[in-house]
């Protein structure tokens, strides 16, 4: 079985592809296979998404590129950007894993939420595509709060100062 284990910088050439729908590209301990039909086990710092265009390194040194399995999503549109707002902040509010574009909203495959989106006045597209949905407000992944490490996805540290004040 291929062992990957590590995260590389991108580069010009590669010696196989890794091809993982969403759902499997957000686990750090898999096992599947390439489309050669090599078996391999990826074994990652918990808490990243694997994104389409990463490179990993196996332990016997192939570089390995990780592509986005095209898969059944819904692209969303809107006559207006108010409106395609609104259909964002109901997603949001449900937490529904998300891709933005420009003009346009991406989301897996659902008929109820399809149906929502729809009754917001929405034009939805039913599409084979790679989903590449947002990482959130707090960056790449879930994380405690009592992480020795701290909580890693805070952008801005804001909290009272002693005389009760708000301080960033």
């Amino acid at each position: 079985m291929l062992v990957i284990s590590k995260r590389i910088a991108a580069r010009d050439t590669h010696d196989v592809e890794l091809v993982l729908p969403f759902e499997l590209r957000q686990k750090s301990r898999l096992r599947t296979r390439l489309d050669s039909g090599e078996d391999i086990g990826l074994f990652l710092d918990r808490g990243q998404i694997l994104r389409g265009g990463d490179y990993l390194q196996s332990e016997d040194g192939r570089v390995v590129k990780v592509c986005a399995r095209p898969e059944k999503v819904l692209q969303i549109a809107c006559d207006s950007a108010e409106a395609l707002t609104r259909v964002a902040y109901h997603l949001g509010n449900r937490h529904v894993a998300l891709q933005v574009g420009n003009g346009w909203l991406r989301i897996a495959d659902d008929y109820v939420l399809r149906q929502m989106v729809e009754g917001l006045g929405a034009k939805v597209e039913a599409l084979e595509a790679p989903f590449e949905p947002e990482a959130g407000a707090y960056g790449g992944g879930h994380h405690h709060r009592d992480d020795p490490a701290g909580h890693r996805g805070i952008i801005h540290q804001f909290g009272a100062s002693r005389s009760g004040a708000l301080r960033e």
